[in-house]
């Protein structure tokens, strides 16, 4: 679950939300009257290391380029 705080509980604790994102590796969003200014995320040395866990999990893949049928939306619900 991705947190959200303001910049000015940001800024005198930023320190401890480093180590936070370090070890749990979850996102943290900043923001600026309520709104979503920043986002720190851990670094990633080798971006493709999201990806490697949706190898070979495509089951069927008829015609990619094909729009998606209403029917079809409905049963993705």
């Amino acid at each position: 679950m991705t947190q959200a705080v303001s910049k000015s509980q940001f800024k005198p604790r930023s320190l401890e939300y480093f180590r936070r994102i370090e070890q749990t590796g979850e996102e943290l969003i900043i923001t600026d009257h309520g709104r979503p200014v920043l986002k720190v995320v851990p670094y990633v040395a080798d971006p493709e290391e999201h990806f490697r866990g949706l190898r070979n999990t495509v089951l069927k893949y008829d015609d990619p380029l094909e729009p998606v049928g209403v029917d079809d939306w409905d049963a993705l619900k």
